[in-house]
């Protein structure tokens, strides 16, 4: 594992996602795309009904996030991430749509690891507990799809250095369990 800081802008290729390992520290600046359960459970059904997505994908990074409202002369409000196993069923349609990163907490599941190979894609993980200091990092928020959701619609955030850990790679790496290991007697 490197002590290594890498900086990544989306959108990202199927290189810049292979040379991220896991325990490696991402900053991330440019565009990024939110979403938790009912915004991914709506874009799934565009999916089925073969229409196209509210934004496009293709190379980038959701976080799965529903930010708090901004307080005057905030961009935004608190901003942590939330558990990532909730999308666990979405996720595998949405990496074939040309998504690359995932930024959340907790553990994927063997499905969604199998498709991050298969894909070319990346989970990273945010500090939990950390929203507020998290929330210097977005630079500007705006909704671009599915506004009747309020704080779960689909927000694209300008990021500046916004930081994460590589929690599963491509070549399958699982830091969470790497991480067991070394406690394990």
């Amino acid at each position: 594992m490197s002590a290594e800081v890498i900086k990544i802008s989306p959108p990202l290729s199927d290189e810049a996602v292979q040379r991220l390992k896991i325990g490696q520290q991402v900053l991330i600046s440019g565009k990024i795309y939110t979403g938790r359960d009912a915004a991914h459970k709506k874009m799934i059904e565009l999916l089925d009904e073969g229409k196209e997505l509210p934004v496009d994908l293709w190379g980038q990074i959701i976080y799965y996030v529903g930010p708090a409202p901004a307080r005057p002369g905030q961009v935004i409000g608190s901003a942590g991430p939330t558990t990532s196993g909730r999308m666990d069923a979405y996720t595998p349609r949405l990496l074939a749509a040309g998504l690359k990163g995932m930024i959340g907490k907790g553990m994927r599941s063997e499905e969604v690891k199998e498709a991050m190979k298969k894909y070319k894609a990346v989970y990273l993980a945010a500090v939990g507990g950390a929203g507020a200091l998290i929330a210097r990092c977005i630079k500007q928020a705006r909704v671009v799809a599915y506004p009747e959701l309020g704080a779960e619609a689909v927000y694209e955030l300008v990021v500046e250095d916004f930081p994460a850990i590589v929690v599963n790679d491509v070549w399958g790496g699982d830091l969470y369990i790497e991480g067991r290991k070394k406690y394990a007697m």
